[in-house]
């Protein structure tokens, strides 16, 4: 099958790292400069043509997402929710998935993840038929990461979690496409030392059936982890900066459904109706205006 569909956010885990944040609400309930964290990988799956979304987290957050998100129909998109009982590592986002994935391929984005900048992944989403792929990102200091090297044409050569010596100084991030075996293999594997189901143990059944790409993300993308104190920070600066400078938002997801044409001018009108007068309603009228 051509293409990919349906999305998954994984906006579980305990987020014990931004603690005592995470005491009231879960880490991608947390703001980022103007909004709220789940609306940037909402975003990219939008920008994506992805309409058909899944968020999964855990029981104590589902009723605060349904609250925020709705059934998505504001934005022309359909929300599902799924718990994830215990955090069990990122691939068990398929096995709780399994249901909605059903016989299709899927995108998977972690739901710290911000991404901005000219990455052309709708042709990704649209050209995507079989195997999975992964995103390459330069960074400085890769043995933090997941780590891919790659040959020039951009086929995997290996992927290493944290490795003492990378092969290369490109990070995986939290952004991952796969054919519908995904939920199979990841049935198959088995848990880590430390109890999880690996993505890295994905990606490599992948690659030992020569069936993992990767797409490199070069200069002008940026790729933000927000799950610190401080990266929560720079990331509300870096976003809070370009608005500023612009006049544009980044990640507005109604400015996003009226460009998709998720949504029309009729249905833009009443979401405008529907919200509170703020400067983020003045910017969804001047949106309009401007369509």
């Amino acid at each position: 099958m051509q293409g990919i569909r349906k999305g998954i956010v994984l906006a579980g885990g305990a987020g014990s790292r931004l603690y005592p944040l995470t005491l009231v609400a879960s880490k991608q309930l947390q703001p980022v400069y103007d909004k709220p964290m789940i609306y940037y990988p909402m975003a990219t799956l939008m920008l994506a043509g992805i309409r058909d979304i899944l968020i999964i987290s855990t029981p104590q957050d589902i009723p605060r997402f349904e609250a925020l998100l709705g059934d998505g129909s504001r934005w022309g998109i359909n929300l599902s929710y799924k718990v994830q009982p215990e955090p069990k590592g990122i691939a068990q986002a398929f096995l709780v998935g399994e249901e909605f994935i059903g016989n299709e391929n899927v995108a998977l984005i972690l739901g710290d993840n911000v991404f901005y900048g000219k990455m052309e992944f709708d042709r990704t989403v649209a050209e995507f038929s079989t195997g999975a792929m992964v995103f390459g990102y330069p960074v400085q200091d890769p043995e933090r990461y997941g780590v891919v090297e790659f040959d020039k044409e951009g086929k995997v050569l290996s992927i290493e979690e944290k490795p003492a010596q990378p092969k290369s100084q490109y990070a995986i991030p939290g952004l991952y496409l796969y054919d519908r075996n995904v939920v199979e293999i990841t049935r198959a594997l088995k848990p880590s030392a430390r109890g999880e189901l690996e993505i890295t143990d994905v990606n490599k059944t992948y690659l030992e059936k020569q069936q993992l790409r990767v797409e490199k993300l070069g200069r002008g993308i940026a790729w933000l982890d927000t799950g610190t104190h401080e990266s929560l920070l720079e990331a509300s600066h870096f976003i809070g900066t370009l608005e500023a400078r612009q006049g544009l938002k980044i990640a507005c997801l109604e400015e996003i459904a009226l460009h998709q044409g998720f949504i029309d001018r009729q249905e833009m009108e009443k979401v405008i109706a529907d919200t509170p007068v703020s400067s983020y309603r003045a910017y969804l009228e001047r949106v309009l205006r401007e369509f």
